[in-house]
């Protein structure tokens, strides 16, 4: 396969360590909204990695629904491979590939669940459709076909549809809500000409004015 032997340049475009903002989540911001304006598609996708009770890792891409002081937040079946994952084993990664910038984000820190009025607020801002199949779906449960699937949720439709065929609210299921995955490691990564790529990474530090310090990678 030709892709398995391509080799890319990606330019000598550094990352420097005085153009960083001493708050990651404040540098994490700026390189998001660069990845959105230079056209990446769902810059807020992100790889999601767990460990669960056996020692099993597993990754899935997610979507990244907020980002604060407190961390990266998320949402999900409490009952999904993930969820269940996350109920044994907290600590957690993210990943954001930007490969059109040759920009990658790591994230590394202890995943806990966020509040059911968070989780209950998000919820109902969502597309009606997107409602109805978190509630039919048993998320990474065996289904015997795409048509039984469908069913359940046409069958979760006309429970919130009204006599005269008003949409009703739907209701969160209790299965269902948010996670923050709280940082204590955020590496930048920018790729360079010939590999010698820039790492730059935060470290938790309570010895730190801003409560973080850097460390320069080798690639």
């Amino acid at each position: 396969m030709d892709s398995l032997a391509e080799h890319h340049d990606y330019g000598d475009l550094p990352l420097d360590e005085r153009g960083l903002d001493a708050d990651p989540i404040a540098q994490f911001r700026t390189w998001l909204a660069e990845a959105e304006t230079a056209g990446v598609e769902e810059a807020n996708a992100m790889v999601l990695g767990t460990v669960d009770a056996d020692g099993a890792p597993g990754s899935r891409t997610v979507l990244l629904r907020g980002v604060d002081a407190r961390g990266f937040a998320f949402y999900s079946n409490y009952e999904s491979q993930k969820g269940r994952a996350l109920a044994s084993t907290s600590a957690a990664s993210l990943l954001f590939p930007w490969y059109l910038l040759h920009r990658q984000v790591i994230v590394q820190g202890e995943v806990e669940r966020l509040s059911a009025a968070e989780s209950d607020a998000y919820f109902a801002s969502r597309p009606r459709g997107s409602q109805l199949a978190a509630a039919a779906s048993h998320q990474s449960q065996p289904i015997g076909s795409r048509a039984e699937l469908e069913q359940r949720v046409a069958d979760v439709s006309a429970r919130f549809t009204g006599p005269a065929g008003e949409e009703l609210p739907v209701e969160r299921p209790a299965t269902w809500g948010g996670y923050v995955l709280a940082p204590r490691r955020i590496e930048f990564w920018k790729g360079r000409t010939s590999r010698l790529h820039d790492r730059l990474v935060y470290d938790r530090s309570a010895g730190s004015p801003s409560g973080w310090t850097v460390t320069r990678l080798q690639p």
